[in-house]
């Protein structure tokens, strides 16, 4: 046997051995690290997005989405897919007129191979899961216990705001838990690249996120690097003006619709009244459980990061601007607009937990955690209580879920949704479709496609309406091809069917719904 060592592998060949062989030490190397805990989280991130995924999808399919929240993000990730712009006929104006959630250009090349809703509501549920992983890094790296880093990661994935927003349909801004918490975990750790790669990320998904991004630039600004700071806040700042007053105003006109959510008349009424009546002002931040929605954010973390507030209050423009906000979607945990404030409460309490002995740090832990599982059961929508009762019903005994249960839905399977399917399913993809609002998701894949009324009478459209304008018939409406019903119509309904369906012919029904297709219609 001859003891001369064969060569090694010359030019590309030589290459893709080294390539080979580094990949396979790193993936020796990976296997070496998985520790048990690391293992459990992994599994709680894919069981969250496995079972979000899941729920989500049986809540669409069982006619539980509508036009908005879902069926405009839709329709305009379809036509970016399809290299259109991103008119949304849904809403009336173009997607990144509503908001500049530049992010949803990603997922335009997934819809090119799958176009289908589950890529968002999945890519979503991977999203908000992810938004414990700068909470598990920080955590793992300040203590050096992973088990304290799982704990504290399931803590920010108990908080009832990250449920809901998961629960909510469709929105870009369930991206900003992991984009915000890596951007707040770079710069505690001062991982500068990290940092500054997720900011962008940040700015891409809404432009209204400098009222977070801000308040992390000056803390970075006082606490770690000046430069970056300023930076962080000069660059926030400019991308929120370019966003609103280029983008957004040259595509719908006006650069934000949502100026009328502030009370009082607009930012000036609102210091007037400060100024002048700060009484009046006072009552008004006391009205309609806004204090509660205060508790309910903040009780989750058991207010551990009072210890050392300076990260968590760069949550405090978000949560101010909610508070005080005539918009009641926005001061209620239920809703998307409030889990962009949990990875500052969330990480500001891991890093508050570095100013204590250890003794108390494990108390303090223990705290969060309970003051996590009692948030999740009382406002979220977990299906905890069903969990804990489990064990209980298996001896025999009665259990009775504690505090909130998940929001009822319907699935595939009940009688309206299998008959909207097999009644949609006689409408052509090209057609031009006015149908009821849960039935539009269903049928957003195509250019035109409008939420009943319109555009037979304008509602919910375009960026700015006047009352005039709100009346409106559309001239589009002359080039409605089907239009799909209920069968029972609420009174306003019926008026406003009725100066239409002289022009239509009833092509198909069944005990839930009417389709209607134009006399004349291709």
């Amino acid at each position: 046997m001859s003891d001369t060592v064969a060569p090694a592998p010359a030019g590309r060949g030589a290459a893709r051995h080294r390539i080979r062989r580094a990949a396979g030490r790193a993936v020796r190397g990976g296997w070496a690290r998985l520790t048990p805990w690391r293992a459990l989280y992994a599994a709680m991130v894919i069981t969250w997005t496995w079972y979000f995924s899941w729920l989500t999808l049986q809540v669409h399919h069982g006619l539980g989405t509508s036009s908005y929240d879902l069926g405009l993000y839709d329709q305009g990730v379809w036509l970016l897919s399809r290299l259109r712009a991103p008119f949304v006929t849904l809403m009336g104006r173009n997607l990144m007129g509503d908001h500049s959630s530049f992010i949803l250009v990603f997922l335009a090349p997934i819809y090119r191979i799958w176009p289908a809703v589950g890529v968002l509501l999945g890519a979503q549920s991977l999203m908000v899961a992810l938004g414990s992983l700068p909470v598990f890094l920080l955590a793992r790296e300040r203590f050096r216990r992973e088990s304290v880093a799982v704990a504290l990661a399931a803590v920010y994935l108990l908080h009832p705001a990250v449920g809901w927003t998961n629960r909510e349909g469709f929105h870009p801004d369930s991206f900003l838990g992991c984009f915000v918490g890596m951007a707040i975990y770079g710069a505690l750790q001062r991982r500068w690249r990290v940092y500054v790669v997720f900011v962008v990320l940040a700015l891409l998904v809404k432009e209204d996120v400098a009222l977070v991004l801000v308040p992390l630039g000056i803390w970075v600004a006082l606490k770690r690097d000046r430069r970056i700071g300023i930076a962080t806040i000069l660059g926030s700042v400019g991308y929120a003006v370019f966003a609103m007053y280029v983008v957004m105003r040259s595509l719908i006109g006006v650069p934000t619709r949502n100026g009328w959510r502030i009370p009082f008349g607009g930012p000036m009424g609102l210091f007037r009244e400060t100024v002048s009546r700060p009484g009046n002002v006072f009552e008004y931040l006391r009205s309609e459980r806004r204090p509660f929605y205060l508790w309910q954010m903040t009780f989750p973390v058991a207010w551990v990061f009072a210890r050392a507030p300076g990260v968590a209050l760069i949550s405090a423009g978000v949560l101010s601007g909610n508070l005080i906000s005539t918009f009641w979607y926005q001061y209620h945990v239920e809703y998307h607009y409030s889990m962009i404030a949990v990875p500052a409460l969330v990480l500001g309490s891991v890093h508050a937990l570095t100013r204590v002995t250890r003794t108390v740090r494990h108390w303090l832990v223990a705290a969060m955690i309970l003051a996590g599982v009692w948030s999740a059961l009382m406002w979220g929508p977990l299906p905890l209580g069903d969990v804990l009762c489990a064990p209980v019903r298996a001896v025999g005994a009665s259990c009775a879920p504690v505090g909130r249960a998940p929001a009822g839905y319907w699935t595939p399977e009940v009688p309206q949704a299998v008959a909207a399917r097999a009644i949609m399913s006689e409408i052509p993809a090209d057609a031009v479709v006015s149908a009821f609002h849960a039935l539009d998701p269903h049928l957003s894949h195509r250019r035109f496609i409008y939420q009943f009324p319109n555009p037979f009478r304008v509602s919910l459209y375009g960026p700015d309406l006047t009352l005039e304008q709100a009346r409106a018939r559309l001239p589009i409406a002359d080039r409605v091809d089907y239009v799909l019903l209920p069968v029972n119509k609420d009174p306003q309904m019926l008026a406003d069917w009725a100066g239409e369906q002289a022009r239509y012919r009833l092509a198909d029904h069944n005990q839930y719904w009417e389709l209607y297709r134009r006399i004349g219609a291709p």
